[in-house]
Order: structure tokens, then sequence, then C-alpha cells
């Protein structure tokens, strides 16, 4: 479980493909930290570390989180968000995260406002009813607030902090990026729709 507060960003240093799979060697400030079979959000993703040297981990991502996220496109020398999983004894600062990707969306517009930046995402209809005005959404692993939605389309505004302590300062049009959906929303979707069935 995460909060969608971004810790660092780390940089991945290595792809190796084994049949369906891809494991990653990222390099980032938290990585000695880490300890094997602990669960750590990587853009939004949960994986899990499988060996830690020194400041660098190795995470592998099976074929249906390639298929459901951006990972597959991943390459050496991009940024990667990364948070580790929240202490319950603390503030929630951002919303519930899972780190279980839904889908990806596409970048279509990207605004300087003087001093802060509007991106606009395009996602795929059918999730829809899971995206609602001034809710939240979890992209690239980043807990943000949602506004003007449409039902394939929504914005974000993004703070100075956030533009240069995360990877979205990448994220251009036509760029990818993952989206978790909003838990409470997709319960409450799910519910809806087996009322409406009986």
């Amino acid at each position: 479980m995460f909060t969608g507060i971004i810790e660092t960003i780390g940089t991945i240093e290595q792809v190796i493909t084994a049949g369906t799979n891809k494991t990653y060697w990222i390099a980032s400030s938290l990585s000695r930290q880490f300890k094997v079979d602990q669960s750590v959000s990587h853009n939004g993703v949960c994986l899990t570390v499988e060996e830690v040297q020194d400041n660098r981990h190795r995470v592998t991502a099976i074929a249906e989180t390639l298929q459901k996220s951006d990972l597959d496109h991943w390459k050496t020398g991009d940024l990667v968000n990364i948070e580790r999983c929240m202490l319950m004894n603390g503030r929630l600062d951002g919303h519930i995260v899972q780190g279980h990707v839904d889908t990806t969306a596409i970048c279509v517009d990207k605004k300087g406002l003087e001093g802060s930046w509007e991106f606009r995402f395009r996602f795929p209809e059918q999730f829809g009813a899971l995206v609602i005005e001034k809710g939240s959404i979890s992209l690239n692993g980043i807990s943000l607030t949602i506004f003007n939605v449409t039902q394939n389309e929504f914005s974000v505004a993004i703070i100075p902090y956030t533009f240069e302590h995360t990877n979205i300062k990448q994220v251009e049009p036509q760029s990818t990026v993952n989206l978790e959906f909003d838990i409470v929303g997709k319960y409450i979707h799910r519910i809806a729709s087996l009322k409406s069935l009986s």
C-alpha cells in the first residue's frame, strides 16, 4: 500500500529480457535501504525487490504487468518515481494507492503557467466511470487531483516541487504514463454494476 507521495527518483541502469519477463537494475538514493522481498512502487507499479547491490536494486516485471503499464518501454537512462510502502502510524499525505496499475494514458498537452504546469491526458474510454472531477488518481505513482474531466480525458496541475522531484518533468505530448484509479471509486463502481445486473 502506498500514498502517491514520491520519495526519490531512480535511474534505470540495465534492462534484461528473459522470456516474457523483464528485469531492471535501478540506481537510487534509497536502494541501499531496501531489503529483498520488500514491495516498492516504481512509477506507480508495485514491484518486489529481488536483490540489492550498494546504491542499486533489481526488480522484475512479468507479462501481465508489462501489458498494463509502460514498463515494457523502459530503457537504460530512464527516470523512475520511487516510493516505499506506507507506514500505518502516520498521516496519509496523498491517497491510498495499491501499486496495481489499471491502464496507461497518453499526454495530449503540456502548458507552462508561469510557475506551474498543466498536463492533459487521454485514457481508454472504458475507464470513464472511474474518473471524477476533483477526484484522486495515481499517475506514474504520483497522487494527483484531476479536473476538466471528460469520458476519456482529464487535466492535472503540477506545482514546482512535484515537477522538480518526480519524473513528470520528462513527460511531453505523446508520452505514456501509468494510471491507477482510486480504489474506493473502483469498489463503488463494482457494487453499482452488480446491483444493475440483479
